[in-house]
């Protein structure tokens, strides 16, 4: 007898290249059947989804969920009710010296599966925008690496790998350095077993260059806010994709969206497109400044991403199988029999809808994507009560 079944779905995960009309059930936490004629009776909880698409849980790459410890953190469960997020990855929002009470305080507490980058920076990320501006990566008291190091390996696997956030205003005249100490830090977590990631963040002023960021990354590394429409970006201003964004994705650097406040403009993502440099992952690194707009949740990014041209099946992989590549967990995002019972339930609503990007422009789309609800664990989640009837998504 299985725990949950889903019916009357459209099974789609580009990861795996399951496309079937059919049903899902979920047995102790896991996917225990996958077929196109389930029957209804063999389970304890049935709900039929009506037509809709069933895809693996979406994980969020880049999303502030140290609530009510870091100043720019919300709940990962609101995020998971209002747009099907059942993974949020956090982006360094703690640094060695708090990341124990994400694990032991908050991801226990919420229902979402929570894992996270290290911060380089030992605090991770205090400043609280006007209201209070602390230093994160500016001075070297600030960073320890072996510190940073030991955090990873000690709280893994809830820990993924380290994050960085380069630019003017968070590494100030340190430009590139905090950045090679992040690399020699997830150098020293993976040892010769495994490979850890780090994340770093395109400040939007220099130092340093985006050219000195994108240099020391290697395969695997992960570029954050790849969408930026800020004047550090990896299109020049007369349109140009610069040589070392061209570069870094031909060695296998993982390109993020990483929508944010004011990270992600549609016509450097359209141009991005353009150019074929489709972005590797759609994430909305959201937080307190943004999940009410203009970034919202990794489903209206994902609904963007779409309006610019991109079909169905890419902004899903790009939100369930290729961010889970990138964290080394290919155990997530993806919907296989014994496999992890995560999935969102997701719909195509027509009618008008105006998305808003980072900077105020407007793009006007006929349909978005909008969440049903979702299974977490082989546990059916409600989705919220503003998961469709919200602000404009």
């Amino acid at each position: 007898m299985h725990d949950l079944l889903l019916t009357d779905a459209h099974l789609l995960d580009p990861g795996t290249g399951l496309d079937l009309k059919g049903g899902i059930a979920f047995s102790e936490g896991g996917v225990s059947v996958i077929g196109p004629h389930l029957d209804p009776a063999s389970a304890r909880e049935t709900r039929s989804v009506g037509g809709a698409f069933v895809v693996p849980g979406l994980i969020d790459l880049h999303a502030h969920v140290y609530r009510d410890a870091t100043p720019l953190s919300v709940d990962a469960d609101l995020l998971l009710r209002r747009s099907g997020t059942t993974t949020s990855v956090d982006p360094g929002s703690a640094g060695a010296g708090n990341i124990k009470g994400l694990f032991t305080l908050v991801a226990p507490a919420t229902t979402a599966r929570i894992l996270a980058f290290v911060n380089i920076g030992h605090a991770g990320i205090m400043a609280a925008g006007r209201a209070c501006e602390m230093p994160e990566a500016e001075d070297l008291r600030l960073l320890n690496v072996d510190a940073c190091a030991r955090a990873v390996q000690r709280h893994a696997p809830g820990t993924v790998g380290v994050k960085v956030r380069v630019g003017r205003s968070s590494t100030g005249i340190l430009g590139s350095a905090p950045l090679h100490m992040a690399i020699r830090a997830a150098e020293l977590a993976g040892g010769r077993d495994r490979f850890v990631p780090v994340m770093v963040h395109i400040g939007a002023e220099m130092p340093p260059s985006i050219e000195e960021i994108l240099a020391p990354l290697r395969p695997g590394d992960i570029l954050t806010h790849c969408c930026t429409p800020k004047g550090n970006a990896l299109i020049a201003p007369d349109g140009r994709l610069r040589d070392a964004a061209r570069e870094a994705k031909a060695r296998g650097v993982v390109f993020d969206i990483a929508h944010g406040q004011g990270s992600f403009g549609f016509d450097m993502a359209r141009r991005m497109l353009e150019l074929e440099l489709i972005p590797d992952v759609i994430s909305s690194d959201v937080h307190t400044g943004c999940v009410d707009g203009p970034a919202h949740d990794v489903l209206v990014t994902m609904s963007k991403m779409m309006a610019l041209g991109l079909s169905l099946p890419e902004v899903v992989r790009r939100a369930t199988a290729t961010p889970a590549a990138a964290i080394g967990r290919p155990d997530l995002g993806r919907l296989v029999h014994g496999g992890v019972g995560d999935a969102t339930v997701l719909a195509l609503r027509d009618g008008p809808v105006t998305f808003v990007d980072s900077i105020g422009h407007r793009l006007h789309a006929e349909r978005q994507l909008t969440v049903l609800g979702a299974v977490v664990g082989g546990r059916w989640i409600d989705a919220g009560p503003d998961a469709s009837s919200g602000p404009p998504r």
